[in-house]
């Protein structure tokens, strides 16, 4: 249960290798989480995103419990048993849903099997997860559910309309499951962050308004904590999305890649 303060206790990461999940489990950790859920794909890099949350708990005298959990975005039959044995195990305050794909859009537009893929584990793997998770905060009666879409989910665009395709839909999903749990005790908060300093975005250049996983994480804290509907990161781009959403198509493809 979360404490007095309306502080998470308990987290389930889905896309436990994210540099904004670890982030935001850290942030959480600071502030007095106590159990932690990594659910990913099996291997390495779950494995050492476990044991550097526990190094960095033990640094900090913090008694915290981190879990590895195997978790494949693209095997949606596996779902339902895999994420229903953390929810045995207790409630859980707050799933974060984490993972996703950029793709390469140059290379995938014309190779569609790899453009599908990018649509399966950012749309259909998180709709089957976010189902599940759904569900469980439905019975236990509280909880939050933190979806991370993005600012490509809020117009297509030539450089990125794959991606952005598949967070648009991840986005409105994440929007009507809200509307589906008002009243049960659940809560949705949809994030929507701009170009993020992360592995993924490696190479890329930078867009304005770039921002890091740090910066994800505080204000999804500040999100949970004041029961936001949507959180823009940062907030600035808010009002400036809105104008581009609404620029003519001429000069919206002006605007630089």
């Amino acid at each position: 249960m979360k404490d007095a303060f309306g502080t998470p206790q308990s987290l389930l990461v889905l896309g436990g290798t994210s540099e904004i999940a670890l982030a935001t489990a850290r942030r959480f950790m600071a502030r007095r989480a106590r159990t932690v859920w990594l659910a990913g794909r099996p291997g390495p890099g779950l494995d050492a995103a476990a044991a550097g949350l526990r190094e960095e708990a033990a640094a900090h005298g913090a008694e915290v419990s981190v879990h590895a959990v195997p978790f494949d975005a693209l095997a949606p039959e596996t779902h339902e048993e895999a994420l229903g044995k953390v929810f045995a195990e207790g409630d859980i305050d707050l799933v974060l849903l984490a993972f996703g794909v950029l793709g390469d859009q140059r290379h995938d537009e014309h190779h569609p099997l790899s453009a599908v893929r990018v649509a399966q584990t950012n749309y259909t793997g998180a709709v089957s997860a976010g189902l599940v998770c759904a569900e469980a905060l439905r019975t236990q009666g509280h909880g939050s559910l933190v979806v991370l879409s993005s600012v490509a989910a809020e117009r297509a665009r030539r450089a990125n309309f794959l991606y952005g395709s598949s967070k648009a839909g991840l986005d409105a999903f994440a929007q009507g499951l809200g509307e589906a749990l008002h009243g049960s005790g659940v809560h949705v908060l949809v994030v929507r962050p701009g170009f993020v300093h992360t592995r993924m975005t490696a190479g890329l250049r930078p867009a304005p308004f770039a921002t890091t996983p740090s910066a994800v994480a505080e204000a999804i804290a500040h999100g949970v904590r004041r029961r936001a509907r949507t959180v823009w990161v940062p907030g600035a781009l808010g009002p400036v999305m809105t104008a581009l959403r609404h620029l003519p198509r001429p000069l919206f493809r002006r605007l630089p890649g």
